[in-house]
């Protein structure tokens, strides 16, 4: 049985975390009026590239073949690049917007969501993350994501986070296991978010060390973790189930083996 100073531990894991939320809230509320300042600015330069290149093209007897070539360069260059600003600002905006859900948003609130672009910003944000507090990290993702699907009902706040807890441990995982493995090891992760009539089955599988049976059979148990002190508080799998079974009324599964890797699989029923 685990000591009262274990749980108390814990426990103040949970409100500094608390805390941190309402910090990231608070950033990222903050931080969307510049982004939206990017991307409207963006949008009135290309405007103006735009007409530009139509003066350009009504003045072409008047400039040299140089002049002209290295303007058509400069303007196809200029609109390349003002469109990566807005494509790169909107997916910032995307994932501010979502970080505000998940902390203000109505608990247990179903809304018609873009399910393929959460998991995607959420996929790319955990990797981030690992990139930022892990040295040397990379790893090769490959994803596959249903084309033409409509929005879907679910908890968006809520499936982010089951999304992010396993992709979390995934590349953990895969950090772990190139730590002690030679050099031909290729850490990889993939991810597929498909649709049938009746569900939206998400797939999170790596290459990494895979569990131990002890581990299979403890992994939704809160406060049991597998890292190290302070990189984990051992509860995100078991919000993780929550949030899949008991909120959406789906089914969470996992297969691994040790040593070879991990896939995790989310059925979730889409709501009519």
């Amino acid at each position: 049985m685990e000591s009262a100073e274990y749980y108390q531990e814990q426990l103040k894991k949970q409100e500094k975390l608390a805390s941190l939320g309402l910090l990231s809230a608070g950033i990222a509320h903050e931080v969307q009026n510049p982004l939206n300042f990017v991307i409207n600015f963006s949008k009135t330069s290309q405007k103006l590239l735009r007409d530009i290149s139509e003066i350009i093209d009504d003045n072409k007897d008047k400039l040299s073949k140089e002049d002209l070539e290295d303007l058509d360069l400069a303007s196809e260059d200029l609109h390349q690049n003002m469109e990566k600003i807005i494509s790169h600002a909107e997916r910032a905006v995307n994932i501010v917007r979502d970080i505000l859900l998940m902390s203000r948003g109505k608990e247990n609130e179903f809304l018609p969501t873009d399910v393929c672009r959460v998991v995607k910003e959420y996929v790319w944000l955990s990797y981030h993350s690992m990139r930022a507090n892990f040295k040397n990290f990379n790893i090769s993702i490959k994803e596959q994501y249903q084309a033409g699907a409509p929005l879907m009902k679910v908890i968006p706040q809520d499936l982010s986070r089951a999304v992010l807890n396993v992709m979390n441990n995934a590349c953990y995982a895969v950090w772990q296991k190139q730590q002690s493995v030679q050099d031909d090891y290729k850490p990889e992760i993939s991810v597929s978010v498909n649709f049938t009539d009746s569900q939206i089955i998400i797939k999170i599988a790596d290459n990494g060390e895979g569990m131990s049976d002890e581990v299979k059979q403890k992994l939704y148990e809160n406060f049991f973790t597998t890292k190290p002190a302070g990189q984990g508080t051992g509860l995100g799998m078991a919000i993780t189930r929550d949030i899949i079974e008991n909120k959406h009324g789906g089914k969470i599964s996992f297969t691994s083996e040790l040593g070879k890797g991990t896939e995790f699989k989310f059925e979730v029923p889409i709501k009519k």
